[in-house]
């Protein structure tokens, strides 16, 4: 099973790419939005990055209040158990 420290590091290469942002200034408190300017493409863009690198579908509603890369995390963490 995937440790919460690993699914961090993968999030942040996922965001990194996808929004064309420094790797360094991204954290588990980094809200995604808010932060790293992801729209709504984007966030369907990550979405199909996690799906892929973590082999799992996310539901739309499980991420409803997901605002940060820890938030999102703990989200996997769930979801592979």
């Amino acid at each position: 099973m995937m440790q919460i420290d690993n699914i961090i590091e993968t999030l942040k290469k996922i965001l990194a790419d996808q929004l064309s942002a420094d790797l360094d200034i991204i954290t588990e408190d980094t809200d995604i939005i808010n932060d790293l300017g992801a729209d709504s493409l984007d966030i369907a863009e990550i979405l199909m990055g996690v799906e892929q690198d973590f082999g799992l579908v996310i539901a739309d509603d499980a991420l409803e209040n997901v605002k940060t890369v820890g938030e999102l995390a703990a989200i996997i963490e769930r979801q592979l158990k």
